[in-house]
């Protein structure tokens, strides 16, 4: 079972710890009562992981995940690693390189890692924010450019189990994944960014999940946000039918100057478009490690400018703004 108490420890004694009034009970109703159906095996899975020391100067944060090399394992244990880590799938966000294996993602998030590295805050010493993290790759990133202390949630069961496999292995009680959606969260005011990359557009109302987000950063606090666009001038805003790209939980694509209308009537300062991206399939696509359609199987096969269902293509931006 998952045991969230080192967690509530470190939250008691740093600016988190209001948290405490709502955290413990939330997570306790969710190990009673929302279990997924598979997270027993899941949990097995990861305890038949093998054990290592981890060798701090062994483990990359800064330009890549990266823990250990191919030569801690025996090739026994090494095939025995794989077999266990591919029980896990779909492994959606990476990439991940544990001892020599490569966990060759669905999405290569490290693409849009460097598209918005340069563009943030000094994360130094700060205290960060993921929210609808997936499997938790970019807090990984967060912690090697020198946060100190990195919360990601996210309510997919799969994603925390994807996570605590990796956390087995790199170790640091600093970097941490709750099985929480945003709506749970309490208004903390105590980040000094949050990120929230590729979930605007599954929310039905963007305009209360802009203020949620505002609500955990402190004054001044960065807000990076990144989601899907269209073209367009302040008042376009696409409203997909029952799908999007395959998806059905798509709802509001806005344009990049509608975005930044919404940024500002929310209240944010500062606010700047640094990055517009086409969605390209060497980013996005199959793999040995998902077993599930990708990219490919999205778009028209006609015409990848669209996609199946005849909206435009998957474009991405991103934003950033203070409180």
């Amino acid at each position: 079972m998952t045991n969230f108490n080192l967690f509530f420890q470190q939250i008691a004694t740093n600016r988190l710890s209001q948290w405490l009034h709502s955290l413990p009970a939330q997570l306790n109703d969710w190990q009673k009562n929302n279990l997924h159906g598979e997270f027993k095996h899941w949990q097995k899975t990861i305890d038949a992981l093998p054990k290592t020391s981890n060798n701090n100067s062994q483990t990359d944060l800064l330009n890549s995940v990266k823990v250990g090399e191919k030569g801690d394992f025996s090739e026994g244990e090494y095939k025995r690693l794989e077999n266990l880590l591919k029980k896990l799938k779909p492994w959606r966000k990476g990439p991940y390189h544990i001892h020599g294996l490569h966990i060759d993602t669905e999405w290569r998030s490290d693409f849009k890692w460097e598209r918005l590295a340069e563009h943030i805050s000094d994360l130094s010493g700060k205290y960060v924010l993921d929210i609808g993290c997936g499997s938790g790759y970019h807090l990984w990133r967060m912690r090697g450019a020198g946060a100190k202390f990195v919360v990601g949630i996210d309510p997919t069961q799969l994603f925390l189990m994807q996570f605590n496999a990796i956390q087995h292995f790199i170790q640091d009680n600093n970097v941490n994944l709750l099985p929480l959606g945003v709506e749970q969260l309490p208004e903390l005011s105590a980040f000094d960014t949050v990120f929230s990359m590729g979930v605007l557009y599954h929310r039905r109302s963007p305009i209360d999940f802009l203020y949620q987000l505002k609500s955990q950063l402190v004054d001044g606090g960065e807000l990076v946000l990144e989601t899907l666009i269209v073209d367009g001038d302040e008042n376009t805003v696409l409203v997909p039918g029952e799908r999007y790209a395959k998806m059905r939980n798509v709802w509001f694509l806005p344009s990049s100057k509608a975005m930044c209308a919404w940024l500002e009537r929310c209240g944010f300062k500062n606010i700047r478009v640094v990055n517009t991206d086409i969605t390209a399939i060497e980013e996005q696509r199959k793999t040995p490690w998902i077993d599930t359609e990708s990219l490919s199987d999205f778009l028209d096969p006609k015409d990848k400018s669209k996609t199946i269902e005849g909206y435009p293509a998957p474009q991405r931006a991103i934003f950033i703004a203070n409180k």
